[in-house]
């Protein structure tokens, strides 16, 4: 009886998997990389700086995976060319910049900072809460008082192109969540080293001009950032709140727990997420996108919008790849 449960449970599991696919989606048909040399590191967009390679080059020195998920974000963090993670990052509509970040180790240990001001470096204190607290989550204040005591340098991270940007909206102060080529959203980084262990990091500012107070997908375990050593890892992008109502980069996961390549799984879960979301079908400014890889050293990409790029090292060689997309 526990066998044939099984067996009707599994089936019904597929079914719906198929029934989603057949939506009314149409996808490019973009070639995914198959099994990949390991070490490997996927990162969402092209920063024009040495992501990947900082954390291979970590990785190489000694360092765990969790270091080089937090080395090579670190360089994110701190370009103040970069509108839209940490120093350089756009503000609120009230003019105060606020940072999320989350990580997670091989080991499925996991932290996270939310709504941190400050501080220019989110993904090395939501390390800290991982390790030096019985916490996942420090938000607001809290987070920033942890900072502190642990070390971290609070400074204003305002630049003078954020400053004159913020005096430029309130002109007309319209909350268009403005994602392109100047605006990348998240860095949500997964990494792999020679022995196959995994760890994930995202680090943002947000959107910008968005309301005090707002926090997106990015530092949420399970929606912007879901790690599973014996499956595989995901990362998102793009409009954080449709990635939150389906635990977009968990559902990631499952869905390559249940047999899906990664490329399968994020357009999986784009289809699921266009399903709950169906006010962004026909919305030509709307992007949200995954990437993924999993155990075997497969990596996957897919965003609902063109536009959505990632960056992969593989084999010592750096490139960057337009992502599978849907057609609108």
């Amino acid at each position: 009886m526990k066998r044939r449960t099984f067996i009707k449970q599994t089936a019904l599991a597929g079914t719906s998997a198929i029934l989603l696919s057949k939506t009314s989606i149409a996808f490019s048909n973009i070639s995914q990389s198959n099994t990949l040399t390991r070490p490997i590191a996927i990162s969402t967009w092209d920063f024009k700086i040495p992501v990947n390679e900082t954390a291979i080059q970590t990785l190489r020195d000694g360092g765990s995976v969790l270091d080089a998920v937090e080395k090579a974000i670190n360089l994110v963090e701190a370009d103040p060319s970069i509108t839209s993670v940490g120093r350089g990052g756009y503000p609120d509509r009230d003019g105060h910049l606020t940072l999320d970040a989350c990580l997670m180790d091989e080991k499925g240990n996991a932290g996270s900072v939310v709504f941190l001001e400050n501080i220019m470096h989110p993904i090395s204190v939501a390390r800290a809460v991982m390790e030096r607290t019985p916490h996942v989550v420090l938000a607001g204040d809290g987070a920033l008082q942890f900072a502190v005591e642990q070390g971290f340098k609070k400074e204003d991270l305002l630049t003078e192109n954020s400053k004159k940007a913020y005096r430029d909206w309130l002109q007309e102060s319209k909350y268009i969540p403005p994602i392109g080529e100047k605006n990348h959203d998240t860095i949500g980084l997964l990494v792999m080293n020679k022995d196959g262990d995994i760890a994930g990091g995202c680090s943002t500012s947000g959107m910008a001009w968005k309301i005090h107070g707002r926090v997106g997908d990015s530092p949420l375990i399970g929606a912007g950032l879901y790690v599973d050593n014996e499956v595989g890892a995901a990362t998102a992008t793009g409009v954080g709140e449709t990635v939150i109502k389906i635990a977009g980069s968990f559902l990631v996961v499952e869905f390559m727990r249940n047999g899906k390549s990664p490329q399968e799984a994020c357009r999986l879960a784009i289809e699921r997420l266009i399903h709950k979301n169906p006010k962004y079908k026909n919305d030509n400014g709307f992007l949200a996108g995954f990437i993924a890889l999993n155990k075997a050293g497969e990596v996957g990409a897919c965003s609902y919008g063109k536009g959505l790029q990632y960056s992969l090292y593989t084999d010592g060689k750096n490139e960057v790849i337009d992502a599978d997309y849907s057609k609108k």
